[in-house]
């Protein structure tokens, strides 16, 4: 499914996105938390990058530590993941990615309260709003989880099948900032509510924008596929639509390293995939 064409409202076409089922609907997600992830490692005061995250996540053998930057990704991607339920246990794994320690009384405690919050008659954007102002009134360390669990309750509330990673991206920006442009709003301050609208508003344009961009790109691909004849090309175009990178050496149960470094020679000669790591080696592929 493309993103709606006639001109609408950002917020209802994000809307739409949000609960569509588009073959391109993994890559656009993990790509909205990768710039979440990122947001979330300025505001912590660390360097990593966008592309440095990416390396962080791809480059980890599996089952090896990623990393505090790749964790701090992983939680993101996990969000973006799952669907917008809650359980002690999941909290407990978000936590530990994010470097944070929480006892399990307390995290079965919030558990009820992102309940209340999400079941609540206010409107979705409060309540992302006043779960972020709870979390860091207990826990004032924890903004990354308060932001996490923002986009959450967001989608709890909107009923949306997966959580879409925005308010995280919009945090440091000109909607948290007060009228002179100074001082960031944080949770629980005066005028954090409606900066969450603004924030919100923002963060459906540059989604929707997204969305647009790797609607076309997937059209592409899926237009090229069936001049592919590598034996498992079809596996590399499901994870090109899903992820938000593919490792260019990436060996598969039908695909070999050297196989896979030639489909994506050949996706390249056709102008179907970007690559996005900039080096000769240890290349890195996307929408």
């Amino acid at each position: 499914m493309a993103p709606p064409s006639r001109p609408a409202p950002r917020w209802a076409a994000l809307d739409t996105l949000a609960r569509a089922q588009a073959s391109w609907a993994g890559a656009w997600r993990q790509r909205l938390a990768l710039k979440c992830a990122a947001a979330g490692m300025r505001l912590a005061g660390r360097a990593e990058d966008e592309a440095a995250l990416r390396d962080a996540w791809q480059l980890c053998p599996a089952g090896a530590d990623p990393g505090p930057a790749g964790a701090i990704f992983g939680a993101w991607r996990q969000l973006a993941l799952q669907p917008p339920a809650v359980s002690a246990d999941r909290l407990a794994n978000v936590v530990e990615l994010l470097g944070l320690a929480w006892d399990d009384e307390a995290l079965a405690d919030l558990c009820t309260q992102i309940q209340d919050v999400a079941g609540s008659r206010r409107p979705a954007p409060f309540a992302a709003a006043a779960i972020a102002a709870h979390v860091l009134a207990a826990r004032p360390d924890a903004e990354l989880f308060a932001w996490w669990l923002a986009d959450l309750v967001l989608a709890q509330a909107l009923r949306w099948p997966r959580p879409l990673p925005l308010l995280m991206a919009q945090a440091l920006g000109p909607a948290f900032r007060t009228e002179d442009g100074g001082r960031r709003i944080r949770p629980s301050e005066k005028g954090f509510e409606r900066a969450v609208c603004v924030a919100l508003v923002q963060g459906a344009a540059e989604a929707c924008r997204l969305a647009a961009e790797l609607s076309r790109r997937a059209e592409k691909l899926l237009a090229v596929a069936p001049k592919l004849r590598a034996k498992g090309a079809s596996d590399v175009i499901f994870l090109l639509l899903n992820e938000d990178a593919v490792s260019g050496s990436l060996a598969t149960k039908n695909l070999s390293r050297f196989g896979s470094r030639r489909l994506f020679e050949r996706l390249q000669q056709l102008e179907a995939v970007h690559e996005l790591s900039g080096r000769t080696s240890f290349r890195l592929f996307g929408l």
